[in-house]
This record gives structure tokens, sequence and C-alpha cells, in this order.
């Protein structure tokens, strides 16, 4: 089954907690705090595999959730790390946040890789906390939680030479006979399916080895999503050439000229823009011969390169290999990927203070990157970090703007994964 398109759950590990011990030693009154940092959760990567070309991992697997950081333990000793998890996939894939749309990544090139879910960020001991006026803390930081997301993945196949055109016109036939890929063929339409791939050898004296790429016939309407070909025409987007398979014995060989490149440039104007080599297939049968003169002359009036083959009997074929040999780069170039190049893109949030308050049913919601942060690392069972998160709600004009909002003693008031219950001094974990 070819799988060019899931949806995945990434989770990263939460970040260990950070200890708050104290050095116990004979001979040494009154030990100072002692606590290690917690580690780091694991992150989630995707890993370009050059051998894949499939999503078909993801077939039945969907949850991927990296471990936690260690604990820091006293003598100042750093929880470990939590384990990278890293997801193969092939060259070509798109990665998107499934919730609002926004790209991730655009992973083209073998080994290239990309972070879909970071981990969280170990909790800091009570070593940190020490200060002139307060030797020995009890607050210790929580870990980070890791981050987790709908992540989607939608590959585009990366070929150097892609084939279009109406169900039947013989593109599998075609690309058997350029390749030595052994597509499904039949004399019914929609025999292909799914994209099929082959490698074409162009002579002994050339060391290209250029990929074509079958896919499954289009038709009116393809581009807004009718038939077979709408799930597909993303996988021509990479092509470096377009090899336009024209049915020669049809009905109106013009008229399936033009649906297809209707069908392309609605789907992405850029498609036409690609170097298009059209191929009246089917040349010997009687009706492809009486209709090629005409199609030809109109073909060459309105600029474009044409040629006519039988895939059937091998006529034309090697004057097409020829063909097709001079419109693609130099072996050099022919090795990197086609554009688009591929693309990570970094995300920096930055942690400001900023927050918002908002009614939730009859609750409050504070929404604020590092008010989240901060609920999320602090223990509430310990008193010193209770009321030290307290502090930083009255520093950050969180606590003025809740009693702005009205809140009363009793309220809940829920920040990230965390819920407080509103008193007249400090705040008590639920």
């Amino acid at each position: 089954m070819f799988l060019d398109r899931v949806k995945i759950f990434v989770s990263a590990g939460a970040g260990g907690d950070g200890a708050a011990t104290f050095r116990k030693e004979a001979h040494v009154p009154r030990g100072g705090p002692d606590g290690g940092d917690g580690g780091r959760g694991g992150s989630i990567y995707l890993r370009v595999d050059a051998g894949q070309t499939t999503l078909r991992d993801f077939r039945y697997k969907h949850h991927f959730r990296a471990t936690s950081g260690g604990r820091g333990e006293r003598a100042r000793r750093h929880g470990s790390a939590g384990e990278d998890i890293f997801l193969d996939v092939p060259p070509g894939t798109a990665v998107y946040d499934d919730e609002s749309g926004a790209l991730l990544a655009d992973l083209v090139m073998a080994g290239q890789t990309a972070m879909v879910a970071r981990a969280g960020r170990g909790g800091l001991g009570n070593t940190h906390f020490k200060t002139a006026t307060h030797q020995a803390p009890k607050h210790a930081q929580k870990g980070e939680p890791g981050a987790e997301l709908w992540v989607r993945l939608e590959l585009r196949l990366i070929a150097d030479i892609g084939l279009v055109g109406l169900p039947n016109a013989g593109k599998s036939t075609l690309l058997a006979a350029l390749t030595a890929a052994r597509p499904k063929i039949a004399d019914y339409p929609f025999t292909t399916l799914e994209p099929n791939l082959g490698v074409m050898d162009l002579g002994d004296e050339d060391e290209r080895r250029p990929t074509i790429a079958d896919v499954p016939g289009l038709i009116e309407g393809a581009s807004s999503g009718a038939g077979l070909g709408h799930a597909f025409l993303r996988h021509v987007e990479r092509t470096r050439i377009l090899l336009h398979v024209v049915d020669g014995a049809g009905k109106d060989p013009a008229w399936d000229h033009e649906v297809i490149r209707d069908e392309l440039e609605a789907h992405d104007p850029a498609l036409l823009q690609k170097p298009m080599l059209t191929l009246f297939n089917k040349i010997d049968l009687a009706a492809a011969r009486e209709a090629w003169s005409a199609f030809r002359d109109a073909r060459v009036a309105a600029g474009d390169n044409v040629v006519a083959v039988s895939a059937e009997t091998g006529e034309g074929i090697p004057a097409l290999r020829d063909r097709l040999a001079e419109m693609l780069p130099a072996a050099d170039e022919l090795d990197a990927p086609p554009e688009p190049a591929g693309v990570v893109v970094h995300r920096i949030e930055a942690m400001t203070d900023g927050f918002a308050v908002d009614r939730e049913g009859d609750a409050f919601r504070v929404r604020g990157k590092r008010i989240e942060r901060l609920a999320a690392q602090t223990n509430f069972e310990v008193e010193e970090s209770a009321e030290r998160f307290q502090r930083d709600l009255a520093r950050l004009g969180i606590d003025d703007e809740l009693r702005r909002a009205g809140i009363v003693p009793g309220d809940v008031v829920r920040i990230g994964a965390t819920e407080l219950e509103w008193e007249a001094q400090p705040w008590e974990g639920r």
C-alpha cells in the first residue's frame, strides 16, 4: 500500500524534577542545600531516510512518546537525560502542525532532521535558590512539561521526471518501456491507483540514472477533488521535467491535452513553468497516425515540445530517451534534490511577561507563556514554593488583574494544566 499522508501524535519527555536536599555529613553542622538539577526530557525528531519511499511505517502506529528526564539527587547529582526519538521519513516529506496548519519542515535531503516536539527542561535544584539572606531554601523546580502535538505528514515524491495524463493514456506502459519498473497495466481506466517509481538507464556512456514517477490518471476537476488524481497532484510538484502523455488514439487528443494543462494550472500555476515534453502516445494505431499531423502542428505553433511514440511497441522510445537526456541536468546537479530545497522552520518563542485573563465557565483562565511555565514547575505542596509563585503573580500584575476581573475567595483559576483556588492570601493547589 502506498501511504503518502498520515497524522501522528508526538509527545516529548518532561524534564526531571530538581531536588531539595541538604548536606548531611558528619562534622558538617548546618549543611547547606545540595539538590541537583533534573535531567532534560527526550525530544522527538523526524529524519530523512533515503531508502524509504512511503510513510508506511506510520500506517498502524500513530502515537510516539519520548522518555522523561531523571530526578535530581543529593550531592548536586543531576538527573539523567531522556532518550531522544528519531522517526525516519522518506525524502520529500512536508511536516505540518495539524491544528494550525503551519509548516514545520520540508525534508528532502538524506539525513536531514527536524525537531517536531521539544523536550521539557529539567527543574533546578535548591542550590540555585540560596541567597545571602536565605541560606536553606526548600524550593526546587519541577521539570518542565515536554511539547505535545498532532503532526501531519505529507509526502511529495522526489522524482526527476513526472508522467501526467488522463486515465488510460498509457503512462504505466511508458514507465515500463523506459525503466525496469513493472507497474500494473490493463486496457481500462484507473489501472494505476498509486504512484509508481522507476529508474531510467540512459546508456552505458551516461552515468545519470534519473527517476520517473507515474502518477495516477487525472480527470477534469481533479484539482478541485474529482477522481483519483486530486490526492496525487502534489507528487508532480518536485519533478524537474513533466512528461505529458496524450492518448493519440483517443476521441479528441487536443481536448485531452488541454484538460490536463488546465488541471495542472489550477493546482499550481508554477507547474506549467517546468520544462515539459508532450508525448503523443499509441502512434502504432491508425486513429493516432491520422490525428498526429494536426496535433503536432497545433502544439508546435503554441511553442510546445512534442514527440510521437508507441509505448506498446517501442516505436520512438529510443528518440524519446535521447530527448529526455538532453533536457536533464548534468550528473552533479541531478544528484541534488530538485527544488524546492528542504527547509526547517525555526520558531523562537519569546518567554515574555505578557498574559491574558479570561472567564472560562465558572472559573478564570490565565494565559501566558512565562506564567504557564512557572505554574508547571511549581510544587504547590511545598509552602515555600507556593509562596514564591504568589510573589510571581504579584510581580507580573496577574494578581491585580484577577481582582479587577471580579475574582472572589473560592473561585478556581486555571493556568496551563494547573488548577488553583483563590484565597485572600496564599494560593493552594487543588
